[in-house]
This record gives C-alpha cells, structure tokens and sequence, in this order.
C-alpha cells in the first residue's frame, strides 16, 4: 500500500519559512518525480514545485522561483519543500504527489492529474 506522509506544517508570519517533508512508503521511491501542489480555500489545487526521479531536474511555479527549494532523500524516501519569506496568500494545505518517471528525461509534470499518487496535506497557515 503506498503512503505519502505530509509533515512540518503550520502557523507562521509573513516572510517566516517552513520546511515541509513527505515520507513515501509502499513505492519504489527512486522511480518515481515528486511534487508539491496547495491548495487554498475555495481554490483549485496548483503546482508549487517538483523534482525528477533522479533528483537532477526541479520545475517551480513562477510565483515561489527564488523562495521556494524542493529537493529529495532516496535513502529517507523523503522529499522536502523549503519555503522561505512566506506570504499570507500562500496559506492552504500542502500536498505531496508521486508520479512514475523512471527513465524519462523530461521536466517533471505540473498538472495534478498526471500524479499517481498523494498525501493528506499538511495546512500552512501565512498571516500577515
């Protein structure tokens, strides 16, 4: 059974930072790009960053480029999401996504639909 595990959410102030983790179980980690979407209320789910299989390749949404830093632990199984100088428009639950990419050499996707798998979410909270 596969679990993504969403952690490290919270209440926080503008220009505060945060570091989310996801812990995957049940999934060959290693053959899989993994993704950050959020979701604020009322609001559709969008892309935030991700980071191919191999870990050489990360795609951010042009909104957090520069604050923003996803990276990966295949030996943890784990994948983060550095959030520095936060924004009160940032606030909604964070997601993590999986999607199978062994071997692909392409940027890792940004359309929820194309993810295989998600966590729960973890509920990051900006206030101004």
């Amino acid at each position: 059974q596969v679990r993504l595990v969403e952690s490290g959410g919270g209440l926080v102030q503008a220009g505060d930072s945060l570091r989310l983790s996801c812990a995957a179980s049940g999934l060959a980690f290693r053959t899989y790009a993994m993704a950050w979407f959020r979701q604020a209320p009322g609001k559709e789910r969008e892309f935030v960053g991700a980071i191919s299989w191999s870990g050489s390749m990360t795609n951010y949404a042009d909104s957090v480029k520069g604050r923003f830093t996803i990276s990966r632990d295949n030996v943890k199984k784990t994948v983060y999401l550095q959030m520095n100088s936060l924004k009160p428009e940032e606030t909604g639950v964070y997601y993590c996504a999986a999607d199978f990419a062994f071997g692909t050499t392409s940027q890792p996707r940004v359309v929820p639909d194309e993810y295989d798998y998600w966590g729960q979410g973890t509920q990051v909270t900006v206030s101004s």
